[in-house]
């Protein structure tokens, strides 16, 4: 949650990578086949290795994982990086945990051949469609692919939805008098300056779908962000949105008090903060409801090709699902794992309050979407 992990929503609207793509080593594969031959690279689920115990030894082999754009406080990530490495021995590497995905799939075509490519991925849902249709990721069936929603996942494995939660506002109660709690709130005078979003939409997962979210809460749909991006020209009009990226350090600062975000990000400021002092508040906007997944992916040229498949096996296990919530995030799992009665009861009961269904967009719609806010956000929020 601390950095700005902005998520590059098409391949389209790509930008030059911040991350320094460096030269390096040519990746081994050595360690990537069992004692009987059989190939992590091509497996498509752990029975094509052999099972759980030949992919885990096999993956010990291996030793290593190579992520980038994996904060240890986005959702939890650091317990359950802590908890892979614990379980397995194997060292994860977890490169510039601020980088974007679109460092990520640059990484993934400049690094080709490389040990320093990345291993894994988590992408923005539209961007992990992008990537499949581009034939950089690798088909791989968890354990517990089976309970996953047919809605999110890939009908060929080559991705399916990690984590996930709600557009929501966050709020620095003791610099804020009143915290706003909808978007109509949020054009009150008395938010001058205050108001901030996690990154630039055109290039930011939650950025996004705060733009999405403002224009279901201003007579918008899913066909139509237009809305949405007016509001924020509204917004920018009365001196009320800020272009600050909203991050800790700047709501430490005082200079984002109202950050819109994902709800497990806001909520998991509201637990850092305590002991700093500051009273954030939380809340998912009535008038504007909007929620989105993230999804996880194999490098189809991963250089650690086992180590990758057993770093899903364990996001997908119960223990991981487990530790995503404990984070306030929404996993994938949830109902499945709910009916099994293998949910964390109490941390689910800790998630932030949201009443009624989410819908989703579909591919379709956020194609649209990725178009119209690349076109107009800069006019939106200039001047």
């Amino acid at each position: 949650m601390s950095l700005s992990r902005t998520t590059v929503l098409s391949g389209s609207l790509a930008v030059v990578a911040a991350l320094a793509l460096s030269a390096c080593g040519a990746a081994t594969d050595n360690a990537s086949t069992t004692t009987d031959g059989k190939s992590a690279a091509t497996a498509t689920s752990a029975a094509d290795i052999g099972g759980m115990d030949a992919l885990v030894a096999a993956a010990k082999k291996e030793g290593t994982l190579h992520a980038i754009a994996l904060p240890r406080d986005w959702a939890n990530y650091g317990a359950l990086i802590d908890g892979f490495q614990k379980k397995y021995g194997i060292k994860i590497e977890d490169e510039s945990p601020d980088a974007s995905s679109q460092d990520e799939i640059n990484a993934v075509t400049t690094r080709k051949g490389q040990d320093r490519a990345p291993d894994v991925l988590d992408l923005g849902s539209s961007f992990a469609l992008s990537a499949a249709q581009q034939g950089l990721l690798a088909p791989y069936k968890v354990a517990s692919f089976g309970d996953l929603p047919s809605a999110q996942k890939d009908p060929q494995a080559r991705w399916y939805n990690d984590y996930g939660g709600y557009v929501s506002i966050g709020c620095d109660a003791k610099r804020v008098k009143t915290c706003p709690t909808t978007f109509a709130d949020l054009l009150k005078p008395q938010y001058k300056g205050q108001v901030a979003l996690n990154g630039n939409p055109t290039k930011s997962g939650s950025a996004f779908g705060g733009v999405y979210a403002a224009a279901l809460a201003n007579g918008g749909s899913f066909d139509d962000v237009q809305a949405g991006l007016d509001f924020f020209a509204k917004l920018k009009k009365n001196g009320n949105y800020t272009p600050v990226e909203s991050t800790p350090a700047t709501v430490e600062k005082g200079e984002t008090p109202i950050s819109i975000d994902w709800d497990y990000l806001n909520a998991g400021y509201a637990d850092e903060f305590k002991s700093k002092g500051l009273d954030w508040k939380v809340s998912v906007p009535s008038d504007g409801q909007y929620a989105q997944y993230y999804s996880q992916a194999i490098n189809k040229d991963a250089p650690h090709p086992a180590a990758a498949r057993l770093w899903q096996e364990y996001l997908y296990s119960t223990e991981g699902q487990n530790l995503w919530l404990k984070g306030y995030a929404r996993p994938a799992l949830m109902t499945a794992m709910d009916k099994a009665g293998k949910l964390d009861k109490d941390a689910a009961a800790k998630l932030p309050a949201v009443t009624g269904t989410p819908s989703f967009p579909s591919e379709d719609q956020q194609n649209k979407a990725k178009t119209v806010i690349a076109q107009g956000w800069g006019k939106a929020v200039s001047g």
